[in-house]
């Protein structure tokens, strides 16, 4: 990677507090991987609506790689794991429909309550999450830039 990268970060805000972790983590993580890349979060009510952002974003020419990280929790009221899975889906649908490599940092714990333990708990693992998806952006833009290396030799 000869120049600095450009990542776009989505944020749901249901349970901010835990997400903005793993935003956080990514931070760190990604400055000591990837010096000078320019990282821009971008809100988003919740999980439902990332994959959407995410291919706009991808689409937009803007942006090497785009994040996305959720909690998914059981609200009692419907079935959030076929939230979650539409979601994963629909992150992996834009990265394939865009060629821009697009990464889930969205956790769907199956029993998940607001207690003291369980949101710290997730809020310290939710900072390794960020960090081990900035250890995939930086990988797979090295696979990007394997790819583009490849097609110049061809096209030399």
């Amino acid at each position: 990677m000869t120049k600095s990268p450009r990542i776009a970060f989505i944020k749901a805000r249901w349970h901010a507090d835990v997400v903005d972790r793993a935003h956080e983590g990514f931070l760190t993580e990604a400055a000591r991987l990837m010096p000078g890349a320019q990282i821009e979060p971008w809100d988003v009510p919740g999980a439902f609506e990332m994959p959407l952002l995410a291919k706009k974003l991808a689409q937009s020419g803007q942006y090497d790689a785009v994040v996305a990280a959720a909690l998914v929790v059981d609200g009692g009221i419907y079935r959030h794991d076929f939230v979650a899975g539409a979601v994963v889906t629909g992150l992996m649908q834009a990265g394939l429909d865009t060629g821009v490599p697009v990464f889930s940092v969205s956790l769907t714990p199956h029993h998940y309550q607001e207690t003291a333990l369980l949101t710290g708990f997730y809020r310290e693992h939710f900072v390794k999450k960020g960090a081990e998806a900035a250890h995939a952006v930086h990988a797979m833009l090295g696979v990007e830039a394997r790819i583009a290396g490849l097609d110049q030799a061809e096209a030399a």
